[in-house]
């Protein structure tokens, strides 16, 4: 199964979106920082929303 790169992009920019409204403020830099922070690859996207989904279970965890 070959999946390509737009396809990669466009589920990762729902996922994003679904982040920035239902999770804490704060829990997922912009893409731009994204870049800056974790790099420029698609996966580095990913790694940036796992750890946004990982600092919310904290903060929810946290009370």
């Amino acid at each position: 199964m070959n999946i390509e790169a737009d396809e990669c992009r466009a589920a990762l920019t729902l996922i994003r979106r679904t982040i920035e409204e239902h999770c804490p403020p704060g829990v997922l830099p912009s893409e731009e920082m994204v870049n800056g922070l974790f790099g420029p690859e698609l996966i580095d996207e990913a790694e940036a929303l796992a750890a946004a989904i990982v600092a919310t279970v904290e903060k929810l965890k946290a009370g």
